[in-house]
């Protein structure tokens, strides 16, 4: 299992900082996620970056046991 961060306003969605959410790909974690955590935050998502250990990834990207997937969503301020 993957352990899928969050932050901002995914964070406050889900009503929580972290969880472990099974699948082999990103596009899989965030399918499963968006599954529990419902449509607010499949927009939130939507448009947010997805980083794996700290590096850009898109939904094809593989995750292995122990990844981290993280959902940053925009920022916005001046």
């Amino acid at each position: 299992m993957a352990h899928l961060r969050l932050f901002g306003p995914a964070r406050a969605e889900a009503g929580t900082g972290g969880v472990e959410i099974p699948g082999r790909t990103v596009g899989a974690v965030l399918d499963e996620a968006v599954s529990c955590f419902g449509a607010g935050f499949a927009r939130i998502v939507g448009s947010s970056q997805i980083w794996v250990n700290g590096e850009a990834a898109g939904r094809d990207h593989p995750v292995a046991a122990g990844d981290e997937v993280a959902v940053i969503p925009p920022v916005s301020g001046g």
